[in-house]
């Protein structure tokens, strides 16, 4: 049976700093609000706006990288999948919610207020436990051998 695709791609700008929470097993959930607004011409020549606000939600280290450098009105390219949840709030109503799960994330435009700088206040977030995940030991690359390329064919080897 074929699989079906639910992909999502936007290019937006974020409508206020992203809050970053840490699960208790230390794995970070940011969540951002972007705006992405398309504008079209109706039928007098007027160009018309419309803005879109997705909620976005990234997920360990891309969600550390997210709440450390995005800012309020910072443009992101955002890549990930739609998911729709249903819950019954307190007052008992049935409520529906969309979600953008991010899988991949890049910052756009330059560097400077709202644009990539690492935020400088530490105090809201919590101290986490240390990565258990180790990277591998480096390993040097073995010596470069030196080769005599004219010595492995002859002129009546080449095809042309």
């Amino acid at each position: 049976m074929a699989r079906g695709i639910n992909k999502v791609i936007l290019v937006g700008n974020l409508g206020d700093d992203p809050e970053t929470k840490y699960t208790q097993g230390g794995m970070a959930v940011t969540k951002a609000r972007v705006a992405t607004t398309s504008v079209r011409k109706d039928r007098d020549g007027n160009q018309q706006e419309r803005t879109e606000w997705h909620r976005v939600t990234f997920f360990g280290k891309l969600g550390e990288i997210a709440g450390e450098y995005l800012r309020k009105g910072s443009q992101v390219y955002v890549e990930g999948s739609i998911r729709y949840d249903k819950y019954t709030g307190q007052d008992g109503v049935e409520r529906y919610s969309t979600d953008i799960i991010a899988d991949e994330m890049q910052m756009l435009g330059g560097r400077g207020e709202g644009r990539g700088e690492p935020r400088a206040e530490r105090s809201e977030r919590p101290s986490r436990p240390p990565m258990r995940q180790e990277s591998a030991p480096r390993r040097e690359a073995p010596p470069a051998r030196e080769t005599n390329f004219a010595d492995d064919f002859a002129d009546d080897d080449i095809p042309f």
